[in-house]
C-alpha cells in the first residue's frame, strides 16, 4: 500500500491505529493528512477549518444523518465504507434531493489495521464521486482496544430539493414500484456473518440511488412516494407509508422481485426477504397510470433493470399492508416487530 511505503520512508512504520491518532498532535494530523485528506480532498475540505463554509443555491434544502455499525464491516458487495456513504445520500435521494455535502465522523478501535481503514475511505470516496457529492467535514475519535468493534462511522448530508419537489397526498389506484430484488443486502449479511459456506453470487445490493431520481426527474409531479427499504425491509416501509398516509396497500406476491439464491438462504436460516434491509433500493409510489411510465425508464438505469410494478394502493383509511399471495389468497404483512438481523447496517 503506497500510505505505508510513505509511512517506511519517514522511519515511522505503523499499520494499525493507535490512541495517539486520535489525541489531536502530529499523529492525528498524519492519519488525517494520509488517509483522509488524500481520498476526500477537496477545496472545502482542505481549508482545515472547524466548520465547512460553503455557498448554496436558493431553494429548499434536505438534512439527513445516520450512523453505521453493521457487522462484519466487509461483506461480499461492499463495506461500512460505502454503506456509510450510500445510506446518507439515498437518505437525500428519496426525499427529492441532490446530495451535495457530507460530513464522515469516525470511531476506531485502538488496533484497527490501517489498509482495512484506506479501503473503507477509498469506497467512500468512489461514491461521493459518482455522484458528485463532497466529503466536506470530519472527525476522528480513537477508543481503547474493546470499546468498539473495529469501526463506527456517522454520515450527514445536506441536499437541495429538485424543481422544489413537493408531492401529492397518495390516493386510490396509485401505484407500488420497487427498483431492485429485495432481501440481497441482509442475505449477504447473514452469509459472512455466520461464516456460511454457500456458493453462489449472492451480493449487496449496497449502492446510490441517485441517478435513479436524475433519470425519473420529468415524472417527479407524478411521484407522489420515495424511500429506500433499510432497516425493516419492504415490509416495514410499506407499513410505515400505510400509516403515515391512511391507506391500504394491496402487494401482489407473483410480482415482488427475490433471487432464487436470496429465497433458498433465506428458508435455511429462518429469515423472511420481506424483511431484510436493501441498500441500494427505492420504493417509488406513483400517480395512478404512471407506474408503467416510470419502470420502463427505470429499467433503462444501471442499477434499475429488475424495476417492477408490485402493487397499488386500494383503499384510504386502515393503514395496512397486504399480500396476495400465488395461490390467490390475501393475507395481511405486518411492519417488523423484533429485528431478525441486528447490525444489518
Amino acid at each position: 500500500m503506497v500510505f505505508i511505503i510513505d509511512i517506511e520512508k519517514r522511519g515511522n512504520l505503523c499499520k494499525t491505529i493507535q490512541l495517539r491518532h486520535g489525541d489531536g498532535g502530529i499523529h492525528t494530523s498524519k492519519l488525517i493528512n494520509d488517509i483522509f485528506y488524500r481520498y476526500f480532498g477537496n477545496p472545502i475540505l482542505l481549508k482545515g477549518r472547524d466548520s465547512a463554509i460553503f455557498e448554496m443555491s436558493k431553494g429548499r434544502l434536505a438534512y439527513s444523518t445516520d450512523s453505521f455499525v453493521v457487522k462484519p464491516i466487509f461483506f461480499k458487495g461492499g463495506n461500512i465504507g460505502k454503506l456509510a456513504a450510500c445510506g446518507t445520500i439515498n437518505d437525500l435521494t428519496v426525499s427529492g434531493a441532490k446530495p451535495l455535502y457530507l460530513s464522515a465522523g469516525f470511531i476506531i478501535e485502538e488496533g484497527f489495521d490501517i489498509g482495512q481503514l484506506e479501503r473503507i475511505v477509498s469506497s467512500m470516496q468512489e461514491v461521493c464521486s459518482k455522484t458528485n457529492t463532497l466529503v466536506v467535514t470530519g472527525d476522528t475519535k480513537v477508543l481503547d482496544r474493546g470499546s468498539v468493534d473495529g469501526i463506527f462511522i456517522n454520515t450527514s448530508g445536506i441536499g437541495s430539493i429538485y424543481d422544489n419537489y413537493n408531492p401529492d397526498p397518495i390516493g386510490i389506484g396509485d401505484e407500488i414500484i420497487i427498483t431492485g430484488g429485495i432481501g440481497e443486502h441482509g442475505t449477504a449479511i447473514a452469509i459472512r456473518r455466520y461464516d456460511l459456506n454457500i456458493q453462489g453470487n449472492i451480493k449487496s445490493d449496497c449502492d446510490s440511488l441517485t441517478n435513479i431520481l436524475v433519470g425519473i426527474k420529468k415524472f417527479l409531479p407524478h411521484v407522489k412516494m420515495m424511500r429506500d427499504p433499510t432497516r425493516g425491509g419492504m415490509a416495514t416501509s410499506l407499513n410505515e407509508i400505510a400509516e403515515e398516509q391512511g391507506i391500504e396497500i394491496l402487494l401482489e406476491e407473483d410480482s415482488i422481485p427475490i433471487a432464487d439464491e436470496v429465497k433458498g438462504v433465506t428458508e435455511i436460516l429462518g429469515l423472511d426477504p420481506y424483511y431484510l434491509a436493501c441498500e441500494g433500493r427505492m420504493i417509488l409510489i406513483s400517480e395512478k397510470g404512471y407506474g408503467e411510465k416510470i419502470v420502463k425508464t427505470i429499467n433503462k438505469l444501471e442499477n434499475g433493470k429488475d424495476a417492477v410494478l408490485i402493487g397499488r394502493v386500494v383503499d384510504k383509511s386502515k393503514g395496512i399492508v397486504c399480500l396476495r399471495t400465488t395461490i390467490g389468497g390475501k393475507r395481511r404483512l405486518y411492519a417488523l416487530s423484533n429485528s431478525m438481523l441486528p447490525r444489518i447496517c
